[in-house]
C-alpha cells in the first residue's frame, strides 16, 4: 500500500500502459456498459457520419485512468475524478495513462492528494482525456 507520508508533490504514479483497443474491445465494452452507439460499433454508420472508423467510447479511456489510481490506491480513497475529453481515440492504439501529485495536504483530520491525470495515445502522445482527481487517504470502506 502506498505510504501517505512518503509521498511528494511532483511525484509520478507507476504508468499503465493497455494493449491496443480493438473492435472486440469496444464491443466488450458496449456489452458491459450499454453504450452501444454506433459510432464505436459500427464502421459503415461511422463512415455515413465522416469518420474512418469506429472509435473508443469516451468513459472506456476514463475506465483506464481509474484503473490507472486503483493499481495504485484501494478504490475507497477516490473521492473524485473531473475530466475533460480532448481528441476521440480510433481502434488499433494502446492508451497511456499517467498521473503526477500536483498538491498534498496534510493535518490532523486530513490527508488528501490532488493528482493530475491523462490518458494519451501510446505512439503519437496526443491527449484524449485530461483531468484531476482527488484521494482522500482517511477514506475506509
Amino acid at each position: 500500500m502506498v505510504d501517505f507520508s512518503n509521498l511528494s508533490v511532483g511525484e509520478e504514479l507507476p504508468a499503465l500502459q493497455t494493449d491496443k483497443i480493438s473492435r472486440t474491445t469496444l464491443a466488450l465494452y458496449a456489452g458491459a456498459s450499454g453504450d452501444h452507439n454506433p459510432l464505436h460499433i459500427d464502421p459503415d454508420f461511422a463512415a455515413s457520419a465522416g469518420f474512418d472508423d469506429v472509435f473508443a467510447q469516451g468513459m472506456l479511456s476514463m475506465a483506464y485512468l481509474g484503473r490507472l489510481l486503483t493499481n495504485w490506491v484501494p478504490q475507497s480513497y477516490i473521492k473524485n475524478i473531473d475530466v475533460r475529453f480532448s481528441s476521440i481515440t480510433p481502434v488499433n492504439i494502446d492508451i497511456i495513462c499517467t498521473g503526477i501529485i500536483k498538491s498534498k495536504t496534510e493535518s490532523a483530520s486530513q490527508k488528501t492528494l490532488e493528482i493530475e491525470i491523462e490518458a494519451k495515445d501510446g505512439n503519437t502522445g496526443d491527449i484524449k482525456i485530461l483531468g484531476l482527481a482527488l484521494l482522500d487517504f482517511n477514506s475506509t470502506l
